[in-house]
């Protein structure tokens, strides 16, 4: 890796750092679920407070309502919901998702909770800004001393931060005289907090945390300089989401497994028989182009041999369901795959157990269905048992089976960002990490 950390900035004494985190974390009912984020953020808000940085923490909180300002239109889903009603009904409709939004939004996506708990954690050394560039942060952030830190509200309370904004970045900027980013989830987001305030000049000295350092010494070089055989597991829905990761994996990995919902759409393209199956139609020619490359560089694609079936998608998705076990290829025209079977299971965990690298990113099946999570659990188990070997973990459900499977200390490296380490597997440039200072 050659962007600058912090532990190439030789004096943090009373610098003013803004930190881009990613306390992105569950909650129920105001209390926090998981704080893996959060704990995986302190080394670098530790380290700079030790050496008497004045620390400023930033982050956004879940999706807030984007009709908190007239500037964004609708959710997608409450869109959706309006223009499914009459059309003399519409405007109403909108206005009384604008008004719940406006009262619940911010109390539900607050970063306070956070807060406190990095006080807890931090010993009373945090202040929690109400809003992020007015009155109250200003204040705060002025009022912050050396080794103390600050924590801002949501930033996805302003659309200026998705849109870039150059005024709201401007603002962000002057608290600061050094920029650190540690949020990998949100690097691969060219939004003001990820990128623009270093891309439009107004941070000079941009460096990564540790938790990013870390994220791109793993993955990076497990993608560049792999050991062989080298195994890249893919799931997930669809194939669409897909395309430019398996393109670049099949250049570099010896074996590609391929499962989930978009092995159907593979399966079809082999001409089998996938019943009512998630299948992108549009995207059988490129399964096949795929394959034939895999054929072409002597590469291994691995497709599902068995699949577990039902009648209907489980509704709630955690319902109990009945299931039967076929080939992936022969599955009635009235059932669905919705799990690898347990031959594709043993398939799988065998090649994994081989392997001297391995990275997977995506479930095997509908995991949130303890009935239809047998597979990813399987894979789960494999690299936790592949010994010897470099195991990645690209984050999403895939890191979550391996929580909760207790796999998390078994594996070389579970990444915080699933969409970011996609488009690293992908081979693209992240804004975040691309936006950095270079080492010299």
């Amino acid at each position: 890796m050659n962007k600058m950390t912090v532990k190439d900035i030789k004096d943090w004494q009373g610098k003013r750092v803004l930190v881009r985190c990613d306390f992105n974390v569950p909650m129920k009912d105001g209390v926090i679920t998981d704080e893996n984020r959060i704990i995986g953020a302190l080394p670098t808000i530790k380290y700079l407070m030790e050496h008497g940085a004045k620390v400023i923490l930033c982050s956004h909180m879940g999706k807030p309502h984007s009709i908190l300002s007239d500037e964004v239109k609708l959710t997608k889903k409450d869109q959706k919901k309006i223009d499914a009603l009459p059309e003399e009904e519409r405007e109403a409709a909108k206005q009384a998702i604008i008004e719940k939004a406006k009262k619940d939004e911010p109390k539900k996506l607050t970063l306070e909770p956070v807060a406190k708990r990095l006080n807890e954690l931090l010993v009373g050394k945090v202040t929690f800004a109400h809003d992020v560039v007015g009155p109250d942060a200003q204040a705060k952030v002025a009022a912050c001393k050396e080794g103390e830190c600050v924590l801002l509200e949501n930033l996805r309370f302003h659309w200026e931060e998705e849109k870039k904004d150059l005024e709201f970045c401007k603002k962000l900027a002057s608290y600061c005289d050094i920029y650190v980013n540690d949020a990998f989830g949100t690097a691969h987001r060219s939004h003001a907090s990820t990128a623009a305030i270093v891309e439009y000049g107004l941070v000079k000295t941009a460096v990564c945390g540790f938790l990013i350092e870390k994220e791109l010494t793993v993955m990076a070089d497990a993608l560049e300089h792999p050991v062989h055989p080298f195994v890249a597991i893919l799931g997930g829905a669809k194939v669409a989401d897909k395309l430019g990761v398996i393109n670049n994996l099949l250049e570099k990995c010896d074996t590609l497994i391929i499962g989930g919902g978009m092995a159907y759409t593979f399966l079809k393209a082999k001409g089998g028989s996938v019943g009512t199956s998630l299948v992108d139609d549009e995207k059988i020619d490129y399964c096949k182009e795929m394959m034939q490359k895999a054929k072409d560089m002597g590469k291994e694609l691995l497709l599902p041999i068995d699949t577990v079936i039902t009648k209907d998608f489980p509704d709630p998705i955690d319902a109990p369901i009945e299931t039967s076990v076929v080939p992936s290829t022969e599955i009635p025209a009235d059932m669905m795959g919705l799990d690898i079977g347990p031959k594709t299971r043993e398939l799988f965990a065998d090649k994994i157990k081989s392997a001297k690298t391995v990275i997977w990113n995506g479930p095997m099946g509908v995991f949130e269905n303890p009935i239809l999570a047998a597979g990813t659990i399987a894979v789960a188990q494999a690299l936790a048992d592949a010994k010897g070997a470099t195991t990645i973990v690209g984050g999403g459900d895939s890191a979550a089976a391996c929580a909760q499977l207790g796999f998390a200390d078994k594996v070389t490296h579970i990444s915080t960002g699933g969409g970011a380490s996609l488009e690293l597997f992908e081979g693209k440039v992240l804004p975040g990490i691309a936006c950095l200072n270079d080492k010299n």
